[in-house]
């Protein structure tokens, strides 16, 4: 449980650390033990401008490779197994690492986002309110129970009802949580302040529990049963307490890796419902491929797309080069696969492709382009839009893949 200072105290708390690291303060010990979630490795970084802070916990002496750079030493942070580095480094991009113990024993891999200037609490711009947790026992998956919390940008309309976006994995994004990753709520509430998305409802959920790989059964299944169990459960508990409006223009749906094909499901099988998605290093491949139960993988999406009717939808789609190849799939030829059937289909969709690992750094940076593309010509006076292909991406051509680490012959 994290336990920093007040959010939006007079200094904020990455820059309160990574000033101890700075100046090697002892107050850098309860610093660290209080606020990086996961120091195992995997989300061991923290940033303030140019700053990064890499952190680990370790036995033995620690070493961190930035970007395929040769490792550089960690140091040792008195009277702990913590390792730390703070390094400049560029912004506007992602960067890799990789954390090592004395024996070079893989600690942890990851990818950390070089924040753009709307991923900092802007001066004048007020915050919005997170609620408390709430549980919910499902009947749509029987025996299954989760949490979820809320979160209100300043100015939501409570009366006559405001737009919603659904957020998977919501646990990873609550509170001080998100700082390290997506920082929504710092996001979304400098764009509301600009107008460059409307006041929201943010329903974070989190996979529920009650099964083996529960996660992946909701998230992955290529069917209209998690749809179903937001519609029928989740969003008429969060209406008991928040007016929400209840045309598919005012409704978005966003994930990450499994989250994401989750959140595609959930807005291809009910377009009423939702009409706006925001997917990252989404999984479209065979996690849950059961032709014993005639159940596709998710690979099946972009062909589903190719050969359905077309549904009213607007979709953002972001993954890289270096996302997971394994045997149930490569994430980034299925990604591309999806992106060219949106654009042979005519679809109002946007493809960012970089070079970005199984990780929330790429999604992380773009955010504040994304949230604004995904809400752009927002009316809340209007109840329906047919979206349209941009006509910057209609005059582009489809995407060519090419692989870069082999020789042709």
């Amino acid at each position: 449980m994290l336990v920093w200072p007040t959010l939006y105290a007079q200094k904020h708390p990455l820059q309160e650390l990574v000033d101890a690291a700075r100046a090697d303060s002892a107050a850098l010990g309860s610093l660290l033990g209080k606020g990086l979630p996961a120091l195992k490795g995997r989300d061991g970084v923290a940033v303030w401008g140019q700053e990064f802070l890499f952190a680990v916990a370790s036995p033995t002496p620690a070493t961190v490779s930035i970007d395929k750079q040769p490792p550089l030493a960690m140091k040792r942070l008195a009277g702990t197994e913590y390792y730390y580095l703070l390094k400049t480094l560029r912004l506007g991009t992602t960067h890799q690492y990789h954390y090592h113990d004395a024996a070079q024993k893989l600690i942890g891999s990851y990818e950390v986002a070089g924040y753009n200037p709307d991923s900092y609490p802007l001066p004048g711009v007020p915050r919005g309110t997170l609620s408390a947790r709430k549980t919910l026992t499902s009947k749509v998956y029987p025996g299954m129970t989760a949490n979820y919390w809320v979160y209100t940008n300043p100015g939501v309309d409570l009366v006559k009802g405001a737009p919603l976006m659904v957020w998977q994995d919501g646990e990873t994004i609550v509170g001080h949580q998100d700082l390290l990753r997506l920082r929504l709520q710092i996001v979304s509430d400098n764009l509301v302040a600009r107008g460059s998305i409307p006041a929201m409802i943010h329903v974070l959920i989190q996979p529920g529990q009650g099964g083996p790989r529960m996660r992946s059964v909701q998230y992955d299944t290529v069917s209209d049963t998690y749809g179903k169990y937001l519609l029928e459960e989740v969003l008429p508990d969060v209406g008991k307490s928040y007016k929400i409006r209840t045309d598919a223009y005012s409704r978005a749906i966003a994930g990450a890796s499994s989250g994401a094909i989750c959140a595609f499901n959930a807005a291809w099988y009910y377009p009423e419902q939702f009409s706006r998605v925001l997917s990252h290093i989404g999984s479209y491949t065979a996690l849950q491929w059961h032709p014993e139960d005639r159940l596709d993988g998710g690979y099946i999406v972009s062909h589903k797309v190719g050969r359905e009717a077309k549904k009213n939808l607007r979709i953002w789609l972001s993954d890289g080069s270096d996302d997971a190849e394994n045997l149930a799939g490569s994430w980034p030829l299925s990604n591309i696969a999806l992106a060219n059937a949106l654009k042979l289909r005519g679809y109002d969709f946007h493809f960012r492709f970089g070079t970005s690992l199984h990780a929330i750094a790429q999604g992380a940076m773009d955010l504040p382009e994304s949230l604004t593309w995904l809400w752009r010509g927002y009316d809340p006076a209007k109840t329906a839009q047919s979206y349209e292909m941009e006509e910057a991406e209609r005059n582009k051509p489809l995407f060519r893949v090419s692989v870069t680490n082999r020789d042709a012959w």
